[in-house]
């Protein structure tokens, strides 16, 4: 508690308590720019043996922090655990990770490529949605009767399921999933 009290009075907003009870807690961490460019949110869960028998459970959230980057890092906290058992080890968590985050801010490395899924923007302008086709020459009528008749049993094609990339937010996991559909047969399969 008085570990929580100190990280509180330390970080002063960017401390937050999700749930005092079950004792989860996040913290924002930036490069300390003034305008950052790269930024963690580190979520903790302090199980009831912290810190003498058990370390913290703990998420780190960004959307570019994958692959090596994650692993190195992940490494990298355990690693403050294991040389520090039985201590409280948030605030060198917290610092290692800020570390981590002003050596990329000031190394080569670009800005992280984000890209928005939060924001959408509609614009009209006709071109959303340009496919390739051919006009039909038939009578339109025939040619829908002939697509929605349900005694024409066509064997068709399942669309292939494209997967995006799963994000995280707080203790949320998205992930889109888009087929290309035409029929409405294909839906319901």
């Amino acid at each position: 508690i008085d570990e929580i009290e100190a990280l509180s009075s330390i970080y002063g907003e960017d401390w937050c308590v999700v749930d005092e009870d079950e004792k989860i807690y996040c913290i924002k961490i930036n490069d300390c720019l003034d305008q950052p460019k790269w930024t963690i949110c580190l979520q903790v869960i302090l199980p009831p043996g912290y810190p003498t028998a058990e370390p913290p459970i703990y998420q780190l959230n960004a959307p570019w922090l994958r692959g090596q980057d994650y692993m190195e890092l992940a490494n990298s906290l355990e690693e403050i655990y294991v040389q520090n058992l039985g201590e409280s080890i948030l605030y060198l968590w917290v610092e290692k990770i800020r570390e981590v985050l002003i050596e990329k801010a000031q190394s080569s490395d670009p800005e992280p490529d984000i890209k928005k899924t939060s924001e959408e923007v509609d614009e009209d302008d006709g071109d959303d949605f340009l496919l390739d086709y051919q006009p039909i020459q038939e009578d339109p009528i025939k040619m829908l009767n002939y697509i929605t008749s349900e005694s024409q049993e066509v064997d068709e094609e399942l669309p292939s399921i494209h997967h995006g990339n799963p994000i995280t937010d707080r203790r949320s996991t998205f992930q889109a999933h888009l087929a290309p559909v035409v029929t409405p047969r294909q839906v319901s399969r």
